[in-house]
Parts: C-alpha cells; sequence; structure tokens
C-alpha cells in the first residue's frame, strides 16, 4: 500500500497542497479530481518520489519513500505519466517497454529470455502485441498510452499511478484505456479531469480544491451538485439514462 499522510508543499508563496492524506486500496481504482491547480498531479509527484513534500510523509507498506533507493521504488511503484520522454521516441515499443523490466537486473546484467517473455505478455495484455516493432513515434495517442501501461506491467508493480492518462485522446480511447486500467486490478490511483470517466470508472473519487481534500468516498458520495458546484462554479445536474448515471454540466 502507499500511503500519503499530511502531505503539504509550496511553490514559492503559494501554497499548493494544505495537509492532503491519500493511499491505494487493494486492487481499486481511485479517481483523484479536482480543477486545474487544485494540486493533483503534485500529490501524485509526491506519492511516486519525484517531488519532495515540504511537510507529511509517503510510506510505502511502513517504510517512508525517502528512505527507499529509486531502484526499490520503481519494484513497488509503476508510473504512466502524461508524456513519453524525448530521449524514447526513436525506440522500437519493444525496446521501450523491456526498460520496464530494468528495475529487476544489476546496472550491468543483460535482460534474460525471461524478462523477454514478461514484455510479450504486456504486449499481449493491453492489444499491441503487433506493435512490437514500431517506433514510438509512429503510433497515435491511444496506442501510445497503451504502450505506457504496458511497460508498467513489465515492472510487475502492485501499484500503478497514472497521471492524466485520457488527456489528448478522443472519446474511444479515453474509454479504452480506463477499461484495460479497471481490468488490471492493481492498486491504482488516476488523475482525471473527466467526472464522467471518473464517475463510470472508479471504486472511489477523492476530489481537491486549492490543495484541500473537499470529499472522498464512492462516486455517488462525490459527484453530486451540492459538493462539485462550489468548487467547480458551475451548475451540476446528475441524468440517469437506465444504465448509467451522467453528469451534465451549465444551466437548464
Amino acid at each position: 500500500m502507499i500511503a500519503a499522510t499530511g502531505i503539504g508543499m509550496r511553490f514559492g508563496a503559494h501554497e499548493v497542497l494544505a495537509g492532503v492524506d491519500l493511499s491505494t486500496r487493494p486492487g481499486q481504482v481511485i479517481g483523484l479530481i479536482g480543477p486545474n491547480g487544485s494540486g493533483k498531479s503534485t500529490l501524485l509527484r509526491c506519492m511516486y518520489g519525484m517531488l519532495r513534500p515540504e511537510r507529511g510523509a509517503v510510506l510505502v507498506d511502513t517504510e517512508s519513500i525517502e528512505a527507499m533507493s529509486r531502484r526499490a521504488v520503481a519494484r513497488t511503484i509503476a508510473v504512466v505519466a502524461q508524456d513519453v520522454p524525448g530521449d524514447a521516441t526513436a525506440m522500437t515499443v519493444a525496446e521501450f517497454v523491456l526498460l520496464g523490466r530494468h528495475v529487476h537486473r544489476g546496472d550491468h546484467q543483460g535482460f534474460t529470455a525471461d524478462d523477454h517473455r514478461i514484455v510479450l505478455d504486456a504486449l499481449e495484455r493491453v492489444h499491441v502485441a503487433a506493435l512490437g516493432g514500431r517506433q514510438l513515434h509512429e503510433l497515435s495517442g491511444g496506442e501510445r498510452q497503451r504502450v505506457l501501461i504496458a511497460r508498467c506491467l513489465a515492472q510487475q508493480c502492485p501499484t500503478m499511478l497514472l497521471d492524466e492518462p485520457t488527456n489528448h485522446l478522443d472519446i474511444r480511447f479515453q474509454h479504452d484505456v480506463l477499461e484495460l486500467v479497471r481490468g488490471l486490478e492493481l492498486n491504482t490511483i488516476v488523475v482525471l479531469h473527466d467526472l464522467n470517466l471518473a464517475n463510470r470508472y472508479c471504486d472511489h473519487v477523492v476530489l481537491l480544491d486549492q490543495g484541500n481534500v473537499v470529499r472522498h468516498g464512492c462516486a455517488d458520495e462525490v459527484l453530486c451538485s451540492d459538493v462539485l458546484e462550489p468548487v467547480y462554479g458551475i451548475p451540476v445536474r446528475r441524468l440517469a439514462d437506465g444504465l448509467r448515471t451522467h453528469l451534465a454540466f451549465g444551466p437548464t
């Protein structure tokens, strides 16, 4: 389990996080939502050790993440960031996913046949095995997100953190990616802007505003008009079509 307790963070005079608590839940998808500038990505970066909070702590099971080596963190937490690293765009898909196995190898150890098998399994699991020989820059946005998730699977971590994985994707690929994430049954935290996607795919939702947790709970408890309207400053209605509940925004 990854747990952030009392996380406080400032950028200059601006308080970005004000004593936030957040933790993974076994096998569940937690949606982290909130307006632009509410602290979502900053909190996520603290949780995988990219940023060091000024107050509070991040614990991996019972150990402080600051006391762990980067390799040890990477064996526990897999991260899908918003962008592919610039130096990776000339790699093939298979080469990029294989880098996820590096955390299980010494600095001077080569990759084994078992590593290559795990990579192939990861590519098959996200339905992009046929793209193994393609270069990353040749892929569509949805294909690239699947490859990023495959690399995380190759790390074989119990926890996955995703920072806006549906950003810049069309509607079909947004649903494809989140259906995939939900089916992995890992301990997952995902930053989302689209509240309807959070409503559909997340087991638990945490709403941030101005660096504070406003509400957390199941989607029905958080994604309701009395909670969302003061935060987003727009009327919110819940509509049912007989199968699902949807959120509509703006005046009737």
